[in-house]
């Protein structure tokens, strides 16, 4: 059971072993990336990002109070990282373009789509872990329940009507490009 080997490796952490660690960051790292790949819109953003979040969980683990819980709580600390990440990268923007302006000089963005993952992390919060931990992080439904505790019966149901959201909200991306093109 997922959330009982969580518990064991964050048990052992707290107890002198540092290096299990490593285990929590194998199983969840795949995870954090799809997540903040979605909410920055790019790699190299929800990399360095997915590197914060587990230096920052790996040495605040002692605030941790339910150790069975640290998917939910590492999610939280990403939350946290990618707004001030998001709000650096606003500050970083603003400048640019006065310095641009300043200098008269335009030329055009460059950015790259990450479309699904955008969605992904658009979705509302029990959507959203269901489908990370089911597609990215690659479990099956009953270890979804498992680390979510949860019934099977609702994990189906709340990837049932996430998958009906993505539809939707797939669509409704593909409508807007083709109205710009």
């Amino acid at each position: 059971m997922i959330t009982e080997t969580d518990r064991y490796y964050v048990e052992r952490c707290l107890d002198g072993h540092p290096d299990d660690f490593r285990h929590l960051v194998r199983r969840y790292q795949p995870v954090l990336l799809a997540h903040l790949a979605g909410k920055l819109g790019s790699a190299d953003s929800a990399e360095e990002a997915a590197q914060e979040t587990l230096v920052r969980a790996y040495f605040k683990m002692s605030n941790l109070k339910e150790p069975s819980k640290f998917f939910s709580w590492l999610l939280g600390i990403a939350e946290r990282v990618a707004m001030e990440q998001q709000r650096k990268e606003q500050v970083r923007r603003k400048r640019e373009l006065v310095r641009v302006y300043s200098e008269e000089a335009r030329r055009p963005e460059l950015s790259r789509d990450y479309g699904l993952e955008a969605v992904v992390s658009g979705l509302p919060e029990p959507y959203r872990q269901v489908i990370l931990l089911r597609y990215y992080g690659q479990l099956s439904c009953t270890q979804i329940a498992d680390q979510l505790d949860m019934p099977l019966g609702t994990v189906t149901k709340t990837l049932s009507r996430a998958y009906a959201l993505l539809r939707e909200a797939m669509q409704q991306q593909k409508d807007a490009y083709e109205v710009q093109l």
